[in-house]
């Protein structure tokens, strides 16, 4: 199941309404911030669990 753009659009704007107009883009950049949060804890950990391999092989 996958969202449309009438999902989409109504999420968007649902959110407006709860939010408003001032508190969005704020909403959004934290948001954002947090997603980037995660990749980069996903890269730590991979490169740790790559890091373990590889001296496990010495």
């Amino acid at each position: 199941m996958s969202l449309g753009p009438w999902q989409i659009l109504l999420i968007l704007a649902l959110a407006f309404l709860l939010f408003g107009a001032g508190k969005l883009p704020r909403l959004m950049g934290d948001v954002a911030e947090g997603i980037k949060a995660f990749k980069r804890g996903m890269k730590d950990e991979k490169s740790s669990i790559e890091d373990k391999d590889n001296k496990k092989d010495e």
